[in-house]
């Protein structure tokens, strides 16, 4: 493996655990508080969960006495998207197991779920394990994003376990992937197998959180990471002045990236989805929103600016979220005769005459490009890929449009030049902060605890984020105890409940109590890149909105 400095300089780096996990596990305490109950729908998550619903949240503490750990062999999969500080997740696992017992072996599946199926696994070692710790990727036993959903498959990891003598998994992934974990576990149980399973919150969305799981793992990376080159561009739009900047950023269902990065860099403008579905905001009021702000700028003299686009936010109009599904439901029925039309003018007369006419209109105002994108771009199940419609440019040319109209009338006199940006897998892979490789080497860490007390169907949950890592508490949550039932394809299932930006939160309302002055005085805030050797309030630093919610001051 070639390496560079920096990465030979972080295999140095000493992960900071929770005081309960630091000290002797033999001693170690498990807590158990008063039982639980599912976020909503609880009399039908208990006949789903007989076994798995109710049980109580756990917390480790210092104790007496001592315990005796036995050898454990456990399996650990990566399932989904990267985010970073998965490898110090499993480097915190296997240091956590070899502690409780030396002669503990931990088995990485390949490829993600596919691996535990296709009996395709690794036994990590030392210098394997060593060769990972404190960087970015998944790339040490590498991710997948098959579904572990169906009874075949559980008999088929309950064979894969049994055969190699694995007595639990470890699931390292967002809501969909703990949510499997959560109907693996009661799987084992019902079936009497002796087999155990733990999930660790992972995705950069931020939408895998609740007042247990204070923030997914990877999300502090990836803003700082968003954040350095957001402030980058913003440096170049008050030096050049002359560009508006629109930049999207990653996150479909929730728009904590986009909120936390505009608490970082105070752009010109940032949007929120949440905000415009709870306002019932249609595509021309947000485009007249950035119209208004661009020329209150023109008139100070300010031609350029920044503007923070979510990556879902087309599916938060209300108008667009009422086409993508009538566009949806349309092609689905009529995917045959859909592919015999060859030519895009040919898909979009026959799709205009066939739309709502509330539909056909709002189809017929996007730009021809945008058109294209909503009946081309399709995922393995005729959807629309929302991820793919280049909403940044849908903005950019609606609003250059009205601008060019007032522009005629005589409203409007100044310059709307324009870059775009989409910000997305640059921040999947990068180094962890120190925060990360904090958090995930004790999430790892804390999910061998979980695993040698005989837990299954929790998530590893460290909390008191706001505060320095030796504060923070250790435990875990029930994993039904997050979850309700939402129709998917056409059927109730129990799932994990996403959390989307919260309106009412402090993270929001700092943003709100500011955004009319961004917007107005360039006020640009300009992170630099992560650091992570010096003083604390610079390499340690939580994310500002992780510290809002733990009621610290923004400075």
């Amino acid at each position: 493996m070639n390496i560079s400095l920096l990465q030979k300089s972080r295999y140095g780096y000493k992960p900071v655990l929770p005081k309960a996990l630091s000290g002797d596990l033999g001693t170690l305490k498990t807590v158990k508080g008063e039982a639980t109950e599912s976020v909503a729908n609880q009399n039908e998550l208990k006949q789903l969960f007989p076994i798995g619903y109710g049980k109580p949240i756990v917390t480790f503490e210092p104790g007496e006495g001592s315990v005796t750990s036995r050898a454990l062999k456990v399996g650990v999969i990566l399932s989904g998207g990267q985010a970073p500080g998965g490898h110090n997740v499993i480097a915190g696992l296997y240091d956590g197991l070899k502690r409780c017992n030396p002669e503990s072996k931990l088995f990485g599946f390949l490829g993600g779920p596919s691996g535990i199926l296709n009996d395709k696994a690794i036994e990590l070692t030392d210098g394997y394990v060593d060769q990972y710790r404190n960087t970015g990727g998944f790339d040490i036993i590498g991710s997948g994003r098959t579904k572990l959903e169906t009874e075949e498959q559980f008999a088929r990891c309950a064979e894969v376990c049994k055969a190699r003598g694995i007595e639990a998994i470890v699931i390292i992934g967002g809501d969909d992937s703990n949510t499997n974990a959560a109907v693996l576990a009661e799987y084992f149980a019902r079936q009497k197998h002796d087999l155990s399973v733990i999930g660790v919150p992972k995705t950069i969305d931020g939408d895998l959180k609740n007042e247990q799981i204070e923030v997914s793992f990877g999300f502090d990376t990836a803003t700082k990471t968003y954040s350095e080159l957001i402030g980058n561009i913003e440096r170049d739009a008050n030096s050049a002045k002359k560009y508006w900047h629109f930049i999207k950023l990653m996150g479909r269902s929730a728009s904590h990236i986009c909120l936390e990065c505009a608490l970082q860099t105070h752009p010109s403008i940032a949007l929120i989805s949440e905000e415009v579905e709870e306002k019932g905001m249609t595509l021309n009021e947000i485009v007249n929103q950035i119209v208004d702000v661009v020329v209150t700028r023109s008139k100070e003299g300010e031609e350029f600016g920044v503007a923070l686009v979510p990556e879902g936010l087309i599916e938060f109009v209300p108008e667009m979220k009422h086409l993508i599904e009538e566009l949806n439901d349309l092609l689905a029925h009529h995917e045959e005769h859909f592919s015999t039309l060859r030519t895009f003018e040919d898909q979009s007369e026959w799709v205009n005459k066939n739309l709502s006419r509330d539909s056909s209109y709002v189809f017929s105002s996007l730009p021809n490009n945008i058109q294209r994108q909503l009946l081309m771009d399709r995922d393995p199940h005729g959807n629309v890929q929302v991820s793919r419609i280049e909403t940044e440019q849908l903005l950019i040319e609606m609003v250059a449009d009205k601008l060019e109209e007032m522009k005629h009338d005589g409203k409007y006199a100044g310059k709307f030049s324009t870059q775009h940006h989409f910000f997305g897998y640059e921040g999947r892979c990068a180094f962890p902060s120190n925060f990360d490789a904090n958090y995930c080497y004790a999430l790892g860490f804390n999910a061998a605890i979980l695993i040698r007390e005989g837990l299954s169907g929790y998530i590893s949950s460290i909390r008191n984020l706001g505060e320095p890592a030796s504060e923070w508490v250790a435990g875990g949550i029930p994993l039904t105890m997050m979850m309700n039932m939402e129709l998917r394809h056409g059927e109730m299932k129990p799932v994990i409940k996403k959390a989307l930006v919260d309106l009412s939160g402090a993270p929001f309302r700092t943003f709100v109590a500011h955004r009319d002055e961004w917007a107005i005085k360039t006020s640009f805030t300009y992170p630099g890149a992560i650091q992570y050797y010096g003083p604390d309030e610079v390499c340690n630093k939580p994310t500002i909105s992780l510290s809002l919610e733990a009621g610290k001051e923004l400075i």
